[in-house]
């Protein structure tokens, strides 16, 4: 049995779940997420015990099994805590603003970048070379940081970029001096 699977999911007294054939909804303090089941997984609810078991052993139900109990327990606290990712810029010159709804990077373009971000996320401009993303969905809040990432990833030689808070860059050593 998976070890991730079979590991019970304790429903905090905000959260509240509802099961049906083929759907999972959970709905919190923060907001209500809602998620398509397989049909190689069984879940339920008892006492604020949310269980995930599989329905036989095949390869296809195995490799569900973790996935899916992931997905509820990432629901769950989404709901209750909500997640944020953190990034950083490093750079002359490079910084963002946040313009209405817009966030503005400035990145060493010729031109600045705008980003609209979905509805279902939050982004805020601390300081001009601090993002913070915010949100109850787990895989949205960090597919919204990775795009922002990706308008300039962080360079090995000096550090240029927009990086995670915490996330280390391999540094490399320039041209050698001629002798």
């Amino acid at each position: 049995m998976s070890r991730i699977g079979k590991m019970p999911i304790t429903l905090s007294n905000q959260a509240k779940i509802e099961i049906t054939d083929s759907h999972i909804r959970v709905s919190g303090p923060k907001g209500t997420l809602e998620q398509r089941l397989t049909d190689q997984v069984t879940i339920s609810e008892e006492g604020g015990v949310i269980t995930v078991m599989r329905i036989d052993d095949s390869k296809k139900a195995k490799a569900q099994h973790g996935l899916y109990r992931m997905l509820v327990s990432n629901m769950v606290d989404g709901v209750t805590k909500g997640y944020t990712k953190k990034l950083e810029i490093a750079g002359v010159g490079y910084r963002a603003e946040l313009k209405k709804d817009l966030l503005a990077l400035t990145l060493g373009y010729s031109h600045m970048i705008f980003f609209k971000a979905p509805d279902e996320v939050k982004i805020e401009v601390p300081d001009q070379v601090t993002i913070l993303v915010t949100g109850i969905d787990k895989a949205l809040v960090g597919q919204v940081a990775a795009k922002i990432r990706s308008f300039r990833k962080p360079e090995p030689y000096r550090g240029k970029g927009i990086k995670y808070q915490g996330e280390v860059i391999r540094r490399k050593e320039g041209k050698a001096a001629g002798k």
